[in-house]
C-alpha cells in the first residue's frame, strides 16, 4: 500500500489541492492504540470501514444510474494514505513504550537475581552450620561423640544401680529384722500399703530372703532336696503354734521362737492366700485390672498354677455341670429307634449332648474376653480351661451317649459316634474361627493345636487298631444276614429238595421250624443288644421277639427266593453309609485302603456269593432240569430272573468301581488286589450267566426237535380231494414251534434287554433252529399241493426270525429257506432255470445263494413227489 501511495503522489497532491476541505472533513479519522488492542478488532472490518467512507464521493456526482462511469481511486488512496500516516505515528509511540517496559523488566530481573544469590549464600551458611552441629553430636567434633545418648544411658544405669542398692538395703533390713527380732513388719507394711505392685515386690523380696536362709542355714532345711527357687506354694503351711506366733506379728525372738525360714515361708503362704482371696473378690466384682495385678503377682507362686486352678475350679460352668452329671439322656424312644433302623436317616446328635456343646461354645467365647483382660498369661489359662471343658464335661456326656447307643445296636453306636464327632469337630472349628482371646482374628496356633488335640483325645479309644472297622464289618454282616435270612432259607430248602425230593417233602415243615429255632438261638448266643436282635428279626421277616416265640412256622414264598433290586439297593446303601462314615471319622488315614479291602470282601461274600451266586446257581439248576426234560415242554420261566441278576451284578460293579476302588488308589498293591478280586468275581458270574443261556438254548432246541419229530407225514402230502383253506395251510407243528420260540424270545428280550448278549442269544438260537429245519425238510416227501403247505410253514419261520432283529449276517440263511420252499412249488422247467444260477454271485433272484452248492439242494429235490418223472430226473442229473 505504501508503494502504491508513493507511485501516485502527484495525483494525490493534485487532488488534495482541488478539494482539501472535503478530504479533511471526511477522512480525518483519529486512531489510537485502544482501537487496535480491542478484542473486537478485525482487519477486514477496519479496511471495509475506510473504504465505505470514500464511496459517497462517487455517488454525489449526480450521474444517471444507467450511465457507466470510470472508477476513481483517488478518494480511496487519500483515505488509506491518511490511515497509513496515523498508523505510523501509533507504531512509533508503541515502540517507545515497549522500549521503556523492556528496560524496567531488565532492571527487575537483575534485582531478582541478586536477591536469589543472596538467599543461596544464606542457605549454604545454614546447611554448613547444621552439618557442623551434626558432626559435633556424632562425635566428629571437639566435644566428643554421642554425648546426649551416653548421658541418658549413664543416668539410666545409675538409676538401676540406685534401685538395686535400695532393694538390697531393704532386703538386708528385712533379713536383719527377721533373723534378729523374728519380725517381718517392714515387709508386711509394703504388702498392706503397696497395692498390686507392692504385693509383687513382697513376693520377690520374700523369695530372696528364703534363698538367703537356705544358704546361711542349710542344716535347718526341713524339706528334702534342693530349696525351691522358682516360686513356692504351700498346701498346709506349718503347725498351729507357729501360725499363732505369726499372727501375733512375728513378735517372738529367735531364741525359743520360730526360725527365719519358717517365718518367711509362712509369710509367703499368707501372701499367696491373700492374693488368691483378692483375685476371687475382684473376679466376683468383675474388676479385671485387680485380677490382672493379682495374677501377675501369683505368677511366681508355682508358675501361677494356684490362681489358674482357682479360676477354673470355681467357674460356675463346672459347678453347674457337676450337679447335672447324672442327668438322664433323651427319653424320646423315636430318636433311638431311628438310630437303630438302617432304612431311616439318622436323627443326628443326642439332644443333651447338643445342648452341652452349644453351652460350651457360648461359655468359652465369653470367658475368652475375661481371660484376655484378667491374665497377662491368658493363653495358659485358656489352655487349662479348654482342657477341663473337654476332658471333664464333654467326655463324660460323650461316654454316656455312646454307651446308651451301644446298648441298642451296633448301627446306633456307629451313627451316634459319627454324629458326636461331627458335632464336636464343628465346635472346635467354630472356636478357632471365633479366635477366642484373639477375636476377631482367628485363634492362635497354640490354642488351635490344643483344640485339635482335645478333639483327637476324645475319640482315640474308639479308633485304636482295627476296632472301628471290625464294628463296621460286624454291623454290615448282621444286617446282610438278617435281610437275606428268608432268601438263604428258601434256597437251602430247594437244594435239599433236589437232593432227596420225596424224603424231604415229609420233613419240610420240621426242617423249617428247626432253621427258625437255630437262627433265634444263634441270635441269643451272639451277645447282641436287645435292639439289635429286634432289628435282625424284623429284617428276617419274623417281626418282634414275642411273635417269633409263638410262631412255629415261617412262611416262605417263591418271591423270597428271587433276587430283589430293592433289597440290593438297601444293602448297597448300608455299605455306602458305612464307607462315608469311615471316611469322615478316619479323615483319610493310611488305613483306608485296608479298610476298603475288608469291606469289598464283605460285599462279595454276602451280596456276591450268598445272594447273587446262589440265585444264579438256582437258575442253572432250573436250566439243567429243562434241558434234561424231553417229555414235556420245558419250563423256561427262570429266564425272567436273569434281568434282576444282571442288574444286581451291574450295581455291584458300579459301586466297586466308583466307591471302593478310588479309595484304595493310595496303595497300589491293595488296589491291584481289589481289581483282581473284582475281575475274578465278575468273570465267574458272567460265566454262570453264559452257561444258563447256553443251557436254555439247548433246552429250546431239544424241544423244537421233539416238536418237529411229531410232524405227520401226511401234512405235506394231503389227499387231492381235501379242501384246503388258507388259514389251514400252516401245519400244527409249525404253529407250536412258532408259539414256543416266540414266547422264549419274548422272555429273553425282557431279561436281557437290548444289547450284544441278546443279539448273540437270538443268533445262536436262530442258527440252531434253522439247522433243525433244514434237516427236517429232508425227511418228508412233498406233493405239489403239500409244497404250498411247506412254503407257508417256511414263511412262518422266516417271519419268526425277522421279528428277532437278527444280525445282517443271518440274511443269507433266510434266502436259503425261501429257495427250499420254492423247490417244492415250481415245475421242472422252472426248477431247472432256478437251480442253474445256484452258486453264482449276482445272477437273478438266486444271487443270495452264492454260498450254497448245487449238491446241497439235491436231497430236497428228491423229496418231491414227482422226483421220478423225466423232467425232474433231468434236473437231478444236472446236480
Amino acid at each position: 500500500m505504501s508503494l502504491r501511495a508513493n507511485a501516485d503522489t502527484a495525483s494525490i497532491l493534485s487532488y488534495q489541492s482541488r478539494a482539501p476541505t472535503v478530504a479533511t472533513s471526511r477522512n480525518a479519522q483519529l486512531f489510537t492504540l485502544d482501537t487496535f488492542s480491542s478484542k473486537d478488532f478485525i482487519v477486514k472490518d477496519f479496511i471495509e470501514t475506510l473504504s465505505e467512507n470514500a464511496q459517497p464521493t462517487r455517488r454525489s456526482t449526480g450521474q444517471s444510474t444507467n450511465q457507466q462511469t470510470a472508477f476513481d481511486p483517488k478518494p480511496l488512496i487519500r483515505t488509506f494514505e491518511h490511515a497509513l500516516s496515523r498508523l505510523k505515528t501509533l507504531s512509533e509511540d508503541l515502540e517507545l513504550r515497549e522500549n521503556e517496559l523492556s528496560g524496567s523488566v531488565r532492571r527487575a530481573e537483575g534485582q531478582h537475581n541478586s536477591n536469589i544469590k543472596s538467599r543461596e549464600r544464606e542457605l549454604e551458611r545454614a546447611i554448613d552450620n547444621f552439618h557442623r552441629l551434626e558432626r559435633t553430636l556424632d562425635g566428629e567434633g571437639d566435644a566428643g561423640g554421642n554425648v546426649a545418648m551416653r548421658i541418658g544411658e549413664r543416668l539410666e544405669e545409675l538409676d538401676k544401680q540406685r534401685q538395686r542398692a535400695q532393694d538390697a538395703k531393704f532386703v538386708l533390713q528385712c533379713w536383719l529384722e527377721v533373723s534378729e527380732r523374728g519380725d517381718l513388719a517392714m515387709l508386711e507394711d509394703v504388702r498392706r500399703t503397696g497395692g498390686g505392685d507392692g504385693k509383687v515386690r513382697c513376693a520377690h523380696i520374700a523369695r530372696q530372703l528364703l534363698r538367703i536362709s537356705h544358704r546361711l542355714d542349710p542344716s535347718g532345711n526341713r524339706n528334702s532336696g534342693n530349696p525351691q527357687t522358682n516360686g513356692v506354694h504351700f498346701s498346709n503351711g506349718v503347725n498351729g503354734d507357729h501360725d499363732e506366733g505369726y499372727q501375733n506379728g512375728y513378735s517372738r525372738s529367735r531364741r525359743g521362737g520360730q526360725q527365719p525360714r519358717e517365718l518367711i515361708e509362712k509369710f509367703l503362704e499368707k501372701l499367696e492366700k491373700d492374693l488368691l482371696k483378692s483375685f476371687d473378690d475382684f473376679y466376683r466384682r468383675q474388676n479385671y485390672d485387680g485380677m490382672r495385678e493379682c495374677a501377675l503377682a501369683l505368677r511366681d507362686f508355682s508358675d501361677g498354677n494356684s490362681v489358674i486352678s482357682l479360676f477354673v475350679n470355681q467357674h460356675q460352668f463346672f459347678i453347674d455341670r457337676a450337679q447335672l452329671v447324672t442327668e438322664d439322656l433323651a427319653t424320646d424312644t423315636d430318636i433311638w429307634d431311628r438310630l437303630a433302623d438302617p432304612d431311616t436317616e439318622p436323627p443326628g446328635v443326642e439332644p443333651t449332648l447338643q445342648s452341652l456343646i452349644d453351652e460350651v461354645k457360648i461359655v468359652t467365647q465369653e470367658e475368652s474376653y475375661i481371660l484376655k483382660r484378667a491374665f497377662p498369661y491368658y493363653e495358659e489359662v485358656l489352655t487349662r480351661f479348654v482342657q477341663r471343658v473337654f476332658q471333664q464335661s464333654v467326655q463324660q456326656r460323650l461316654e454316656m451317649v455312646l454307651n446308651k447307643a451301644d446298648s441298642i445296636s451296633s448301627l446306633a453306636f456307629l451313627r451316634e459316634l459319627q454324629a458326636c464327632r461331627s458335632c464336636i469337630a464343628g465346635l472346635v472349628e467354630d472356636l478357632k474361627a471365633h479366635g477366642l482371646t484373639e477375636h476377631p482374628e482367628p485363634a492362635s496356633s497354640v490354642i488351635a493345636a490344643v483344640l485339635d488335640q482335645q478333639l483327637d483325645e476324645l475319640f482315640v479309644p474308639y479308633f485304636t487298631g482295627s476296632s472301628y472297622i471290625e464294628r463296621e464289618k460286624r454291623n454290615l454282616g448282621e444286617l446282610f444276614e438278617g435281610l437275606l435270612f428268608k432268601f438263604t432259607m428258601y434256597h437251602s430248602r430247594r437244594r435239599k429238595m433236589n437232593a432227596s425230593s420225596n424224603a424231604y417233602l415229609a420233613r419240610g415243615k420240621e426242617l423249617m421250624s428247626n432253621v427258625r429255632e437255630n437262627y433265634i438261638d444263634r441270635l441269643n448266643n451272639m451277645d447282641l443288644p436287645t435292639g439289635q436282635k429286634a432289628i435282625m428279626l424284623r429284617l428276617a421277616g419274623m417281626h418282634d421277639k414275642e411273635q417269633s416265640t409263638t410262631q412255629k412256622e415261617i412262611d416262605i414264598t417263591e418271591e423270597d427266593g428271587q433276587l430283589s433290586l430293592p433289597y440290593t439297593k438297601r444293602m448297597l446303601k448300608w455299605l455306602a453309609e458305612g464307607v462315608g462314615r469311615g471316611l469322615e471319622l478316619a479323615g483319610g488315614s493310611n488305613e483306608t485302603p485296608k479298610e476298603v479291602q475288608e469291606l469289598l470282601h464283605l460285599l462279595i461274600a454276602n451280596m456276591g456269593e450268598i445272594y447273587l451266586e446262589t440265585a444264579l446257581d438256582a437258575m442253572s439248576d432250573a436250566a439243567t432240569t429243562a434241558e434234561q426234560n424231553t417229555r414235556s415242554e420245558p419250563d423256561l420261566n427262570y429266564i425272567a430272573d436273569l434281568r434282576p441278576a444282571i442288574s444286581v451284578l451291574h450295581l455291584m460293579l458300579t459301586t466297586i468301581q466308583l466307591l471302593l476302588l478310588p479309595l484304595a488308589a493310595s496303595n497300589l498293591t491293595i488296589r491291584r488286589d481289589l481289581e483282581k478280586q473284582t475281575s475274578t468275581f465278575i468273570t465267574r458270574m458272567e460265566t454262570k450267566i453264559d452257561s444258563i443261556l447256553q443251557r436254555t438254548i439247548d433246552a429250546a432246541l431239544s424241544w423244537t426237535a421233539r416238536l418237529l419229530s411229531q410232524q405227520k407225514k401226511t401234512d405235506f402230502r394231503p389227499k387231492d380231494d381235501t379242501n384246503l383253506q388258507l388259514d389251514r395251510l400252516q401245519t400244527p407243528t409249525c404253529q407250536s414251534i412258532y408259539t414256543f420260540l416266540s414266547r422264549l424270545h419274548t422272555r429273553a428280550r425282557t431279561a436281557l434287554s437290548a444289547g450284544r448278549v441278546l443279539e448273540s442269544f437270538s443268533l445262536e438260537l436262530a442258527v440252531g433252529v434253522r439247522t433243525l429245519l433244514l434237516n427236517h425238510f429232508k425227511s418228508y416227501q412233498v406233493s405239489p399241493t403239500g409244497g404250498l403247505i411247506v412254503s407257508k410253514d417256511i414263511t412262518r419261520y422266516i417271519e419268526l426270525f425277522k421279528a428277532w432283529d437278527l444280525d445282517a449276517s443271518f440274511e443269507p440263511s433266510l434266502e436259503v429257506l425261501t429257495e427250499i420252499a420254492s423247490i417244492f412249488v415250481i415245475g421242472p422247467e422252472a426248477l431247472r432255470d432256478r437251480l442253474r444260477s445256484v452258486g453264482v454271485v449276482g445272477q437273478g433272484t438266486a444271487a443270495g445263494l452264492a454260498g450254497v452248492e448245487k449238491g446241497d439242494l439235491r436231497p430236497y429235490v428228491l423229496r418231491r413227489e414227482d422226483a421220478g418223472t423225466v423232467g425232474v430226473q433231468a434236473v437231478l442229473s444236472g446236480l
